[in-house]
């Protein structure tokens, strides 16, 4: 190394043109429902139209995997969060995963243990790990609830492709 210099011998050993790969944005939407009897219907309506801002084909089997994920997400809250008079829902899309989360005002965790969770979270696991994602819950940020979160890898099938700009068309139609 010269004096003056001491990072000159580094720079000749480094290439010349560094490329850095940066995540696709993220997307995300949230939706508060009110804790009722129409909580659910209003959730997947919510959420089906959040589907074509986030990216995901509306009709495909994946979207329907969210929906029911959705589904029994905030049927639990209606059975085991008495404290919640709302439940927010979010779908967040971004570095090939999609995450489902919904989050409550009771602080139990549920115990996400094989052979400890119920019917609809085990159903919830199982759709998640056809998508090669997962499911886990923390107490929330801000308040005394908690958010269940579950990720999917998402399957490039499952997403729309972008349009030429300006054109409304596919690229190469």
């Amino acid at each position: 190394m010269t004096a003056g210099h001491p990072f000159r011998s580094w720079r000749r050993r480094r290439p010349a043109v560094v490329i850095e790969l940066v995540p696709s944005p993220v997307r995300r939407h949230i939706v508060s429902v009110p804790v009722g009897p129409d909580a659910v219907r209003q959730t997947r309506e919510a959420m089906t139209q959040r589907f074509g801002e986030v990216g995901v084909v509306p009709d495909s089997v994946f979207a329907d995997a969210v929906l029911l994920v959705v589904s029994e997400l905030v049927t639990n809250v209606l059975r085991h969060a008495p404290r919640s008079i709302v439940a927010d829902v979010g779908v967040t899309v971004g570095s090939g995963q999609l995450v489902v989360s919904v989050a409550d005002a009771e602080p139990c965790l549920p115990d996400l243990e094989p052979g400890a969770m119920g019917a609809g979270l085990e159903l919830v696991a199982e759709l998640a790990g056809e998508y090669d994602g997962d499911i886990s819950a923390e107490p929330a940020v801000g308040h005394d609830g908690k958010v269940v979160l579950v990720r999917f890898s998402l399957p490039s099938w499952a997403m729309d492709r972008p349009r030429s700009r300006g054109t409304g068309r596919w690229p190469g139609e």
